[in-house]
């Protein structure tokens, strides 16, 4: 049996120089060790006592990772998210035991959602007090694991770095998501020979499966022979890095192509195929045109209740082409005919190899002509009201005629709504929001970790007065850093979107959700910012450009129309092809729902 010492001897000089570098460090220093062959620059989170030992550490590494403190934990995560979603890499935040890792859990159920890459790292009390209720101790694997790809809780020092490559590994690969590592203080205090080899492999672990060229040949056949094929299309392309890809496959097959909410920014918005946003509040065409398709491919997305409401009425006339990374998504809402699981930026190109070339004129037209319907009823009023008060799709278009191409970070609620149909996206990952959790507070901190991913690119925050009161405290990173982060209020003084539903099918008993706000212009003086509030329409636009041209922070607040809604809706449990562009038809169609 041959020893180490053996091996070593028998070993080429090749063979030495490949092998990782062994250190003596504390768990603590390996941790930062750990982020930095990953390659993270950016860090964002809060110190506590169970994770004192690796701020001590962070002090000597400060060069090469700049942490970002937060000024409550959800804020870290939600930047986290940010920085994640700006740049395609994996985001990082870091908290201490108890209520600094519960606080982390909105924004990982967020991430999680939302499929955005996360490495959470969590202190934890010493191991020989686990179970024993100690002073901030929580199971915060137990309370994490419906919300994470995979958790894992560190004893020891030397299991920091397999447990760190490990998460890494699992949080950007295949379907991406969020990971938290919760270690305990003795594993940061004590010392370990360190050597860091990144993984590439786990057994039983299938990130992006092979495409399946039976299933490739079958969707192409599909859509070759389709006289009104439509393509639905979400996340996973950007996420897959894939926007060239699809652009040919747009390009050469000539479909009409609507988005989900994630989806948008994957193709550019005035691109003559994009059709619109699909869902609730999504464009009039591709709701209605869903159900007279023959052929539907969905593209990276997962038919969520959103996009599809009713599933009884949604697209029984087509056939459909399920294009998905993630196996466990194939018929889990819609039945598939062909299911094509794999990465999109492997399995488009197989496909277009076997497209022939269309334009689909005819069926294209009918979009168009829906599209003039939503027009005249409800775009130009949005953006040309007869009434004295801005409305918020006002702002998102005067933003639009700056061309500055911002990050547009959203929070939830109409304002986000207003944002994603009309806001103009040239570039890919443009468009920052929550989407399947629908975390209000997330605007804020998610825009500025989009700024610290993308710092040469214009970062725009749109909040309401709700949403950015939940969050508020985050201005002092904008402080603290000296971020150049835009953010717009939209202040209508209520809880925007419960109060039109509240409107429309509670009978206008509006309970809870008139706002009494604070002086916003006061907050931003108290932190520094430079603002403004915007009260008439003819103020709106030089104000945009003084925001959008101001070399630091600014705060903007528009006080808009109190009681505007968003339409169209689709009403709750109607089909996507009875979308209302009225209020009195969402009522009606309730009322039929009801019966």
């Amino acid at each position: 049996m041959k020893t180490a010492s053996m091996i070593s001897d028998n070993m080429t000089m090749h063979e030495k120089k490949a092998m990782p570098a062994v250190e003596n460090l504390t768990g603590s220093h390996a941790i930062i060790k750990c982020l930095l062959a990953e390659g993270v620059s950016t860090i964002f989170g809060y110190p506590g006592g169970a994770i004192m030992p690796t701020y001590d550490a962070l002090m000597d590494y400060e060069k090469q990772l700049k942490h970002i403190l937060v000024r409550h934990e959800q804020g870290a995560v939600h930047a986290a998210q940010g920085y994640a979603r700006a740049s395609g890499e994996v985001g990082v935040c870091i908290a201490t035991s108890g209520p600094g890792a519960t606080n982390l859990i909105t924004g990982i159920a967020d991430a999680y959602l939302d499929s955005t890459p996360l490495v959470c790292i969590t202190g934890q009390v010493f191991a020989h007090l686990l179970g024993s209720d100690a002073f901030q101790e929580i199971d915060i694997l137990d309370i994490s694991i419906p919300v994470t790809k995979w958790n894992f809780k560190v004893t020891q020092a030397d299991e920091i770095p397999a447990a760190l490559a490990k998460a890494f590994y699992i949080a950007k690969s295949g379907r991406p998501g969020p990971v938290l590592i919760d270690i305990t203080k003795n594993a940061q205090v004590e010392s370990l020979d360190f050597v860091y080899q990144a993984c590439q492999f786990l057994s039983s672990y299938e990130p992006s499966p092979r495409p399946n060229q039976l299933a490739l040949a079958q969707a192409a056949s599909l859509i070759n022979a389709a006289k009104k094929p439509m393509v639905v299309f979400g996340q996973g392309i950007l996420l897959g890095g894939a926007e060239a890809e699809f652009l040919a496959f747009a390009e050469r097959t000539g479909i009409p192509l609507a988005s989900t909410v994630l989806g948008l920014s994957a193709i550019p918005t005035n691109h003559p195929q994009y059709v619109g946003m699909l869902g609730m509040h999504g464009n009039y065409a591709p709701n209605r045109l869903t159900n007279e398709c023959d052929v539907l491919i969905a593209i990276g997305m997962r038919f969520d209740d959103r996009v599809t409401s009713n599933l009884e009425f949604y697209a029984k006339q087509a056939q459909v082409i399920h294009f998905e990374i993630d196996p466990s998504e194939i018929n889990k809402n819609v039945h598939a005919d062909v299911a094509v699981v794999g990465d999109v930026k492997q399995t488009l190109p197989e496909l277009i190899k076997q497209l022939k070339q269309n334009a689909h004129p005819l069926w294209r037209a009918q979009f168009h002509e829906l599209h003039q319907i939503e027009q005249q009823k409800i775009i130009q009023h949005d953006l040309n009201p007869s009434t004295a008060a801005i409305n918020m799709a006002e702002v998102i278009d005067g933003l639009n005629a700056l061309h500055e191409n911002p990050i547009v970070v959203t929070d939830v609620g109409q304002h986000q709504m207003v944002a994603c149909r009309y806001a103009a996206f040239e570039q890919s990952r443009s468009l920052i929001t929550s989407g399947g959790l629908g975390t209000m507070g997330f605007c804020l901190p998610a825009a500025i970790g989009a700024k610290l991913a993308c710092p040469d690119r214009p970062v725009v925050g749109i909040v309401g007065d709700g949403g950015v009161q939940m969050t508020i405290q985050e201005l002092g990173v904008l402080m603290q850093q000296q971020l150049a982060v835009k953010v717009i209020i939209l202040n209508n003084q209520f809880l925007g979107m419960v109060r039109q539903w509240q409107e429309l099918y509670f009978d206008k008993r509006y309970a809870s959700t008139e706002m009494c706000n604070p002086n916003f212009g006061m907050i931003a003086d108290g932190y520094g910012i430079a603002n403004q509030q915007v009260t008439a329409r003819e103020d709106l636009a030089p104000a945009l450009k003084t925001m959008m041209d101001h070399p630091g922070a600014y705060v903007l607040e528009v006080v808009v129309a109190q009681q505007d809604n968003v339409f169209p809706i689709i009403t709750p449990g109607a089909s996507v092809a009875d979308m209302c562009l009225e209020a009195s038809n969402s009522n009606q169609q309730e009322a039929k729902t009801d019966e």
